[in-house]
């Protein structure tokens, strides 16, 4: 009787160690969840939002779960994507270089018109110099570290009425999102408007807007071209980029393994970001063309005459003073920007 009464506490003793140590890892396991929000903008269609609508689940198989992040296109307004982060109101966000370029020239060098001309050229400056440079731009005025880089498909003109001389865009209000672009519409005669996405489709049908600029895969998936048919590639500013950002706090919360395997995640999506950016343009393109749309581009002569100094100059002017408000040498970064493609000023630009 007393060995059964030794073995019985013997076996209450294993199983009270056994829970204590099963209490033990949940607690471990418990303190290795992170949760965390992202902000993204709605861009249906586009690389962007496949993407982006793709972190959580690489995220989580990256760390086996032990990060979960939350996006949603609702926690912030698009231009507030960096000030979100910087803030602390998100943990991330996947924010848009064009949005800051106003206040930062060096977020919208891709919108110069005939500086960067497509995503290799693109690419090309990007790992160059000047991802490096805006790496640290985004920490240093929007405390972001920078896990991926991306780009929007190649910009189109949506327009109700043909717009295919120079002299076309005389009159006309076209949305843009940038003020690279907004000086050339003013210098063709034209008027720039800002607009949010969402108050594109109305404006259209209300004449409030004769067309817009804005992405392949967003215009097509959005239908613009029931209003206004005409599409037209006049290579204005045709590259955007975008970053996902993560605030730094946030990530010193993650433990290094958990951070390596985070990045490692990033870096494949950014590889995928690019190798696909073709793919993800042709086929918003195809989609589009089975509709019955007919894409136009600029013929070269008719581009020509659309880069005289009359129409770009006041665009790289304006860049060039604001960079000297912000404090660094407006022409000397761009002629690093001509040096990385093997351009010269004679090719295109002021």
């Amino acid at each position: 009787m007393t060995r059964a009464i030794r073995q019985s506490a013997g076996l209450r003793a294993a199983l009270a160690a056994a829970a204590l140590c099963a209490a033990g890892w949940n607690g471990t396991a418990a303190a290795q969840a992170h949760d965390l929000t992202m902000a993204v903008i709605t861009a249906p269609g586009d690389g962007y939002s496949i993407l982006t609508a793709s972190v959580p689940e690489r995220v989580a198989q990256a760390t086996g779960g032990k990060v979960k992040v939350t996006v949603s296109d609702s926690l912030v307004p698009p231009a507030q994507m960096a000030t979100a982060v910087r803030e602390g109101r998100v943990d991330m966000s996947a924010a848009l270089h064009t949005y800051l370029a106003a206040d930062e020239p060096r977020m919208g060098i891709f919108n110069l018109p005939g500086l960067i001309n497509d995503i290799e050229e693109y690419k090309q400056v990007c790992d160059a110099f000047w991802c490096e440079d805006t790496r640290n731009i985004w920490k240093e005025k929007w405390n972001a570290i920078v896990l991926a880089e991306g780009a929007w498909c190649t910009q189109q003109l949506f327009s109700k009425d043909p717009i295919h001389t120079v002299e076309d865009f005389k009159g006309k209000r076209l949305r843009v999102h940038n003020p690279q672009t907004a000086e050339v519409v003013n210098a063709l005669g034209g008027k720039p408007v800002a607009m949010p996405t969402t108050e594109i489709f109305p404006a259209l049908e209300r004449g409030v807007i004769d067309g817009l600029f804005i992405s392949t895969c967003v215009g097509g998936a959005l239908e613009f071209w029931r209003i206004a048919k005409h599409v037209q590639n006049w290579s204005l500013g045709p590259i955007n980029g975008w970053a996902i950002l993560v605030n730094p706090d946030s990530w010193a919360k993650l433990p290094p393994g958990v951070q390596q395997q985070v990045q490692g995640a990033m870096d494949a999506l950014q590889q995928e970001a690019f190798g696909n950016y073709e793919t993800f343009v042709a086929d918003a393109r195809r989609a589009m063309e089975e509709k019955g749309v007919t894409f136009w581009v600029a013929p070269e002569q008719e581009r020509a005459r659309l880069m005289q100094a009359q129409y770009i100059g006041p665009s790289y002017e304006a860049w060039n003073r604001r960079a000297k408000q912000v404090g660094f040498d407006g022409p000397a970064y761009l002629e690093r920007v001509r040096k990385a493609l093997g351009k010269t000023a004679a090719q295109g630009t002021p």
